[in-house]
């Protein structure tokens, strides 16, 4: 039989592939039945492009990665990109369908990206211009919707209802599910947290608006205090600011989390007040959400309980009606940075079943053919 290599390379330009519409409103029925084979996983950030293959299980089978091409340069290098990676893991896997998360707002239909603020993609086909070029279904979700489902299926979050993810990075991300089905809102941009406004007048956010919340609680948020401090020349920096020998421009998240573990008294103080804005954002979600657990991921999350610790203090203190009610559970993700990936990858297995149906007519048919050869040598034979 064609390997997937094959099929791929001759369905390009042709009819593209179609991908099951109705997805959104079956996923918790459908990821119990979904067939168990291995779906491929991409997630596409500003800097990186990681593609891995992952089983029934949510195990990551192999896992490849690259620089994500320059955003400067056309939507096409970047699916291009996606094309071979892959292409790539095709060669040693049996590929089902792909799922993509993309750091951008995905419309309803999930076929489109509308806006992705690291890449020139604007009102982009993704889904169409990958399935026409890829002999599989192809799935497109945004990456916080992504990380949200392969934590409720594999990780902090099993088990739950009613889930809300804070993907703390660059920005805030985030995403809701509820009875096991990632709710994406009318037009698909659920979940963009990260632009509640919390601080009216407060600091210019690149959305265009001020006082976003990621402007107090995140990974930007974090670097910007240090770096405003060292800059200050802060007797409570100086730590700091030889750490980076004075080139302060070199100061950067994980370092200042680095910092913290070995018990520099700023970055700790920084990591708290980061943690306590993380606090107040919660209690307001929970005002509106009322979920069952938080799931607190991304880069920023590393910290652990130097953040995670005063966001459950703060999100007590600010809890509408705090001591009458029940409080939801404030958790780490537990998949790291392969969360979007290993999501997009489980949620692709939902449209797995119609290749599988394709391929088995394929194989039906050419079966046929071959008992059709058969008997007519047979027959020719008995002349």
């Amino acid at each position: 039989m064609s390997t997937y290599r094959d099929l791929a390379l001759a369905h390009r330009g042709s009819a593209r592939a179609t991908v099951l519409r109705t997805v959104g409103t079956r996923e918790r029925r459908s990821h119990l039945t979904a067939p168990r084979v291995p779906t491929v996983g991409i997630d596409i950030g500003g800097t990186k492009v990681m593609a891995g293959v992952v089983d029934a299980d949510g195990n990551i089978l192999e896992k490849v990665r690259t620089e994500t091409p320059d955003k400067s340069k056309s939507p096409k290098v970047v699916e291009d990109t996606i094309v071979e990676l892959v292409l790539d893991l095709s060669d040693r896997h049996d590929v089902h369908a792909v799922g993509i998360g993309a750091a951008g707002w995905v419309d309803a239909d999930r076929n489109r990206v509308l806006f992705a603020p690291h890449l020139s993609w604007r009102n982009e086909p993704l889904r169409d211009r990958i399935s026409g070029r890829l002999a599989v279904p192809v799935l497109v979700d945004n990456d916080a919707n992504s990380a949200a489902w392969a934590e409720w299926r594999f990780g902090a979050g099993r088990g739950e209802d009613h889930l809300v993810m804070i993907t703390l990075g660059t920005g805030i991300g985030g995403a809701i599910l509820e009875d096991g089905q990632v709710k994406r809102g009318k037009f698909g941009v659920a979940g963009e947290f990260g632009h509640m406004q919390v601080v009216p007048g407060g600091h210019r956010c690149p959305c265009g608006n001020r006082g976003c919340w990621e402007q107090y609680s995140s990974g930007n948020a974090l670097v910007r205090e240090a770096r405003e401090l060292a800059a200050a020349d802060s007797p409570v920096a100086y730590g700091i600011i030889e750490h980076v020998k004075g080139n302060i421009s070199e100061i950067t998240g994980p370092m200042i989390t680095e910092l913290a573990r070995e018990g520099d008294a700023m970055c700790v103080e920084l990591l708290q007040d980061i943690g306590q804005w993380l606090g107040v954002g919660i209690a307001n979600l929970a005002a509106a959400l009322d979920p069952s657990c938080f799931v607190i991921g991304g880069g920023v999350s590393a910290a652990d309980d130097l953040l995670i610790g005063p966001a459950r203090d703060a999100f007590r203190r600010h809890l509408t009606g705090r001591g009458y009610r029940p409080e939801a559970r404030i958790a780490r993700a537990q998949l790291g940075p392969e969360a979007g990936m290993v999501g997009a990858a489980d949620l692709a297995r939902l449209v797995a079943r119609r290749f599988r149906r394709a391929n088995r007519r394929r194989v039906e048919r050419y079966e046929r053919y071959e008992r059709y050869v058969q008997s007519r040598r047979t027959t020719q034979g008995s002349l």
